[in-house]
């Protein structure tokens, strides 16, 4: 299965925060899935780390590359057809940033893990 983290899923699994559940670990342990980090998170820990809204022990120029790298994570651009399908998502969620990683999701045919149950409501593939 081709995973792709939500960002909370990201900075959870980096910093073992225990807000990972049980099933997302085993999920992302399992050596038979492909891990994936969006841009989009990068840019959104990036925006919340510059509002004073997300402390980190590193700049995230540094954090988000390293931690992906440390754990296998692969980058995951943001690409047109992605951006276009925006368009078609119905008003759901009022995060952009989540709206985003859904478009990327369904137009990539990969499982969302993330733990917001606002994303469930659309037709993406998650797991918890």
């Amino acid at each position: 299965m081709k995973l792709l983290l939500d960002t909370c899923t990201f900075l959870w699994i980096v910093t073992g925060d225990a807000c990972l559940s049980a099933s997302a670990r085993k999920h992302f342990s399992d050596p038979s899935n492909e891990a994936f980090l969006s841009s989009v998170s990068a840019w959104e820990i990036a925006v919340k780390h510059s509002l004073d809204k997300l402390p980190l022990p590193r700049p995230p120029s540094v954090l988000v590359p390293e931690e992906r790298r440390r754990h296998q994570i692969q980058p995951l651009p943001f690409d047109e057809a992605a951006a276009l399908f925006c368009a078609k998502l119905p008003e759901l969620h009022k995060d952009p940033f989540d709206r985003m990683l859904v478009c990327q999701a369904i137009v990539g045919g990969l499982t969302l893990l993330t733990p917001d149950p606002l994303v469930t409501q659309y037709p993406v593939a998650t797991v918890w």
